[in-house]
């Protein structure tokens, strides 16, 4: 079992969170051709190493935070706040 560090509430295991998907994904503009705007809703990249993911603590404080985890040994690099930059 994951033990991710929540930035509000501290170490707790992974059951209590939730993963909302890849973090600091940038919104094409509105006149963004269809192929960008199909890329951006139906293509994910396959990230290998280091991956930046938003996560949701449900049965915690209820806050959004973003965690950097490595994709193939799952280690939880490093969390941080949202709108915030990882130290």
């Amino acid at each position: 079992m994951l033990q991710i560090r929540c930035p509000f509430c501290g170490t707790r295991d992974e059951v209590e969170f939730e993963c909302g998907g890849a973090a600091h994904v940038v919104r094409p503009s509105p006149s963004a051709t269809d192929v960008e705007w199909s890329n951006y809703l139906y293509v994910s990249p396959n990230t290998i190493g280091e991956h930046r993911e938003r996560w949701y603590h449900g049965y915690g404080c209820g806050q959004w935070f973003n965690v950097i985890r490595n994709t193939v040994s799952h280690e939880i690099v490093v969390t941080y706040e949202m709108g915030g930059e990882p130290r």
